[in-house]
């Protein structure tokens, strides 16, 4: 352990995070202060202060607090006392209900120290001494226990009851026994069994990215009860670990969890995470930085310039007017919750990140504040922030005159998140976000009942929002209760039932197999890789991104690792697993539309299945105008209601089938715990159909989001070039650019371009300069090589890796892609 802690040390040395942590420890008299300014801290988070809550901006919040308390103190009432503390939520098998218990009596302690509460509650000894005797009571009769404890699901006993207890204590004050505290430390640090000793362990699976800072910041909150010092710096140290940039190619305690030099977030291993776990984890060390706000312990300074990357590259992209793409939710995308109030999470955050930022960068946080704030069609409602402090800084931005509304990201933007296989592309008009999958990172996320129905989400699956739109009515839960799971935009799939977890394995939410030698259980390795968030078998999935404007994007659809490793024998007999279909893709990523391309489209060798492929779908309300227009190699979709269209034009290949249904699901059939609330729209699809049997087909159609129907019919943008299982090209006069995607091994030549190898090129000509842009989409490459027929050119700027000669027939160039992970590397050439 000592050597792996000086490995972590000088890691975080090296990224410039160990600094936060003071070298000199701090003297009693120190330590007493500290140690009462973070809990004070912690108190006027949660309940905020005098000042803020005469705020009438806080008058909602406070109501809201005030009724929760008094909602929990009459369930508490009327609790039969046998096997429950609040009528309704029996405990003594169910984790879930110890939670929400947990919680509730955290809602009660809150009403006791936010002021302008009502007095009966606010300041009640009573009220206090009974949440007093609730803990007590728990932790006699279902906490504290260890040989019962511990069932269900991991994150409930080494998180979610931690992190309500810790504030419940720190809420309670004086009013909470020393013995009480001490108690309850001791119970949370023997359940943290994915840890060492009673404290985290860096090395386990579980104490990683968003779940790590959960446990540390419960810690922190630990530390400052009792006084302990060396709790609260092993906690900080531990925490700073979520800072530092992953490097996939020098793993620090095998972690891929966490945020990445292109601006991507990886939670459990290998799920694109930035809308969920990432929002967690943002909101988390936002609230730590505030928690250590003049207590001593560490210089927040230090950190802030990370976490405003981590929202400038991280979050801003993956937010449209408001709203937080689908692409990067996992399970949760399954969940009522709305992207809208997804991104309410990061705005709060960045309200807070603002206060603690100075200048320039302060100043644009605050911008980006108000510009969500004016594009969002869904009113954010404050009273959903945590904190009442929160809310005013959130209203004092608003009102400030001298902060103009101003989006973080360009108008025109194209960001490759190459290490979590996502794409996004932004225009005035739209944006468009594409979810890939490959060896490194998961198809789908499925787990305890939430996305039942996920298995071709990574697969090519697209998200196309359109400007000045509720996206509630296009995207959302509604989209994946209505759209058929093998239907989704963008995705081949055979023509086949496949049968969601619960209805594979008796209603069980996992599969349960513990004796055999995978050790199959709730939370084992296992589970995650065959189950959970399976991964795929190939390495292709990537694309190049020229000038952060245009993009071009490639990936080959393949086996996951569930059916690979059946067909080996190593699963068991009644593990269910399922074979893809096949194809090689790309997208080119301009102006005016998203061209596609698909080739080598069908059932795998021996498959026998018919296969669909879904060009677009899409969804409206049921009583919205709805049309599909048709011509000679267009399609046109609009909604009249809400002004939104989108042309689809025929490149090569077959036609395409549109239809437009009346669909009508419960939305229980994406989650189990979902209400069971039917939800109908109109589900609009174009699909390119292939019978059982049928030879492979090629085929390209070019997007073209918010264009009129004349538009479509003239529409004469891109040319396909090659469209084929090896190399995949298209041109754009208008714009001079030329992309290619290139998936094999060998040479590969097309329109003044040669190609080595398996590559991702973006080249523009505009008169006398040529502009590239190269990325190897295997991450697996140390050189790509590429030559320009043509006139001779020389390198007038551009990114070190990229080396320029001269050679006959044109430029060569030779770009190092060693451990580059994907990244685009840019040239400008001239002559």
């Amino acid at each position: 352990m000592e050597i792996t802690r000086r490995r972590l040390l000088s890691v975080l040395a090296a990224s410039g995070v160990l600094a936060a942590v003071p070298t000199q420890w701090a003297s009693a008299a120190q330590l007493a202060d500290g140690a009462a300014r973070l809990l004070a801290n912690a108190t006027e988070m949660f309940a905020g202060t005098t000042e803020s809550n005469a705020r009438k901006e806080t008058a909602d919040k406070l109501a809201a607090i005030e009724k929760t308390a008094r909602t929990n103190l009459a369930a508490m009432d009327a609790a039969s006392g046998d096997g429950e503390l609040f009528k309704g939520v029996p405990l003594g098998s169910s984790d879930p209900n110890l939670n929400t218990t947990y919680q509730r009596v955290y809602e009660i302690a809150l009403a006791t120290r936010t002021p302008g509460i009502s007095p009966d509650l606010y300041g009640s000894s009573a009220v206090r001494g009974r949440v007093v005797d609730a803990l007590t009571w728990l932790h006699e009769k279902y906490y504290g226990d260890q040989s019962k404890g511990y069932y269900g699901n991991w994150f409930t006993w080494e998180i979610g009851v931690s992190q309500h207890v810790s504030r419940t204590l720190v809420l309670l004050g004086d009013a909470a026994s020393a013995e009480l505290t001490a108690t309850y430390i001791a119970s949370m640090d023997a359940y943290l069994r994915s840890g060492k000793n009673g404290d985290v362990d860096l090395d386990s699976r579980f104490h990683t990215g968003a779940n790590l800072a959960d446990i540390t910041t419960n810690r922190i909150l630990q530390g400052a009860l009792t006084g302990d010092e060396a709790r609260i710096r092993k906690a900080l140290t531990d925490q700073l670990t979520v800072f530092a940039t992953i490097d996939p190619y020098d793993l620090q305690h095998g972690v891929t969890d966490g945020h990445y030099a292109d601006g991507s977030f990886i939670q459990h291993s290998s799920v694109a995470y930035t809308g969920s776990y990432g929002k967690g984890l943002l909101t988390r060390v936002i609230q730590t930085l505030k928690l250590l706000d003049g207590a001593g312990f560490a210089y927040g300074d230090e950190l802030i310039p990370t976490v405003q990357k981590w929202v400038r590259d991280g979050f801003a992209p993956l937010i449209f007017e408001g709203w937080m793409m689908e692409a990067v939710k996992g399970r949760a995308v399954s969940r009522t919750a709305s992207g809208y109030t997804d991104s309410a999470v990061v705005v709060e955050a960045v309200v807070d990140l603002a206060s603690l930022s100075t200048g320039d960068a302060a100043t644009a946080l605050k911008s980006y504040v108000k510009h969500i704030r004016g594009t969002s069609k869904a009113s954010l409602d404050p009273a959903t922030f945590v904190s009442p402090l929160s809310i005013v800084r959130y209203a004092d931005i608003l009102a400030d005159s001298s902060v103009p509304a101003a989006d973080l990201n360009p108008p025109a933007r194209s960001a490759a998140f190459n290490a979590m296989d996502r794409t996004v592309h932004r225009r005035p008009g739209y944006a468009f976000a594409l979810s890939r999958s490959s060896s490194r990172i998961s198809k789908y996320e499925y787990m305890s009942g939430e996305n039942l129905l996920p298995w071709f989400q990574g697969d090519g699956a697209h998200y196309l929002y359109l400007a000045g739109q509720d996206q509630t009515q296009s995207f959302g839960v509604d989209y994946f209760t209505t759209v058929s799971p093998y239907g989704l935009a963008g995705v081949t799939a055979p023509v086949e039932h496949r049968g969601s977890v619960p209805e594979l394995y008796g209603g069980k939410l996992f599969y349960d197999n513990p004796d055999h030698p995978l050790n199959f259980t709730a939370s084992s390795e296992s589970q995650n890789k065959y189950v959970y968030f399976p991964t795929a078998t190939q390495a292709y999935s990537g694309g190049a991104v020229l000038d952060d404007t245009y993009g071009a994007v490639g990936w080959a659809a393949s086996d996951d690792v569930p059916w690979r490793d059946k067909r080996a024998g190593l699963l068991p007999e009644d593990f269910v697993a399922y074979r893809s279909a096949r194809a090689t893709k790309s997208w080119f990523l301009l102006d005016d539309e998203i061209v596609v391309l698909a080739a080598g489209v069908g059932d795998a060798p021996g498959g026998g299945r018919a296969v669909t492929t879904t060009v677009d779908a899409r969804v409206a309300p049921a009583g919205d105008a709805v049309t599909v227009a048709e011509g000679d190699g267009w399609v046109r979709w609009a909604d009249g209601t809400r002004d939104a269209a989108v042309g689809y034009v025929r490149l090569a290949g077959p036609k395409a089938k549109a239809r437009l249904d009346t669909v009508t699901r419960s939305r229980r059939v994406v989650r189990t715990t979902n209400p069971d609330t039917a939800v109908t729209r109109q589900v609009f699809s174009l699909t390119v159909e292939q019978a059982a049997g049928a030879k492979p087909v090629s085929f390209a159609y070019a997007l073209l989001p918010n264009a009129s129907e004349a538009a479509v019919r003239a529409y004469k943008g891109a040319r396909v070039l090659a469209n084929t299982s090896r190399m995949q090209a298209v041109a754009h006069d208008g714009l001079g650019l030329t992309g290619a995607n290139t998936f094999t091994s060998g040479a590969h030549r097309t329109a003044g371009l040669d190609v080595e190898g398996p590559a991702s090129v973006l080249v523009r000509r505009r008169g006398g300069e040529v502009t590239v842009a190269v990325s190897d989409p295997t991450t697996e490459r140390d050189t790509v090589t590429l030559v320009l027929r043509g006139r001779r050119l020389r390198k007038a700027d551009g990114d070190d890796a990229v080396r320029v000669t001269a050679v006959p027939g044109g430029t060569r160039l030779d770009v190092d892609t060693h451990h580059a992970y994907g990244r685009s590397f840019g040239v400008r050439l001239s002559g």
